[in-house]
């Protein structure tokens, strides 16, 4: 939580940032030193990915270009594709740095840095993304839409390059994820695994769905249609949401209803209150 709270109060000065990525880098470096130490099996893993890097960014985007790379397109290639983009636009760094920071802050699973670093297809989707954005807008789209397409084959998650995503975005698990070409996902917006970000199949145009920041969106609900889901809405576990949704509303059901929503002042719950109220409530395990 410490380290997400930290992140936001330096979005506006430059210096608090590079002390930021500096502790990140200096963090990463630590963790990496000890998984040496305890696993030399994975020796290479860690001597590539982190430990023979220069910079925070430079080892994110090397494990990334390492996942995506093929016979077709070489790690070189996604490398300096991955260092056009950040030389253009601030977005890619300071995007990256939120979604690892969201992890830790709303993963209950991850205890290290390291983890989501190495590990986690949904935080490597959504920096794939980045990329595919950047390219997509910058009129590469033939490399956008096949960087997208070799980045659904990896992760298991299927994001439109024209699609727009803030930062701090968690993707839990990020398994079967369909994002859209005009979806819109806010800041420290939270979506679990199975989730559709699309069209009914009726309309043309601006026609995928909007989420508001800091929605969090529960594992296999469909959201269909140019609609929007309030900030701070909460969209339950299989629900299909055909229909706007308020914010600080909590939905659930086929099609989805409204069954509470918070008010103005109420603090926000945590990751696992809201998790536990996103899941098929009343289901008895002991069966």
């Amino acid at each position: 939580m410490a380290l997400r709270s930290r992140l936001n109060h330096l979005t506006l000065v430059s210096s608090e940032q590079d002390a930021f990525a500096d502790a990140l880098w200096r963090q990463l470096r630590l963790e990496a030193e000890q998984a040496y130490a305890g696993s030399p099996t994975l020796a290479p893993l860690f001597l590539d990915s982190i430990l023979n890097q220069p910079s925070f960014e430079a080892a994110l985007f090397h494990r990334v270009a390492v996942r995506l790379k093929n016979d077709v397109i070489s790690q070189p290639v996604i490398l300096q594709a991955f260092h056009r983009a950040s030389g253009a636009t601030h977005e890619i760094g300071s995007g990256l740095k939120a979604d690892i920071a969201a992890v830790l802050d709303r993963d209950p699973a991850c205890e290290r840095l390291i983890e989501p670093f190495l590990y986690f297809k949904g935080f490597h989707a959504l920096q794939a993304h980045r990329l595919t954005h950047w390219l997509w807008n910058a009129g590469e789209r033939d490399f956008a839409l096949y960087l997208q397409s070799r980045s659904s084959e990896v992760f298991q998650t299927d994001i439109h390059p024209a699609a727009r995503i803030g930062r701090g975005v968690f993707l839990d698990h990020a398994t079967g994820l369909v994002v859209g070409e005009t979806a819109v996902i806010e800041d420290d917006v939270s979506l679990l695994q199975g989730i559709t970000l699309g069209g009914t199949g009726k309309e043309a145009g601006d026609r995928h769905p909007k989420i508001r920041r800091g929605a969090m969106i529960g594992a296999g609900a469909k959201i269909l249609g140019n609609i929007e889901v309030g900030e701070q809405a909460r969209i339950a576990a299989g629900s299909v949401v055909l229909a706007a949704v308020p914010a600080r509303a909590t939905v659930a059901g086929v099609p989805a209803r409204v069954v509470r929503i918070a008010s103005a002042g109420t603090p926000p719950r945590s990751a696992d209150e809201t998790l536990r109220e996103l899941s098929y409530a009343g289901f008895d395990y002991s069966i």
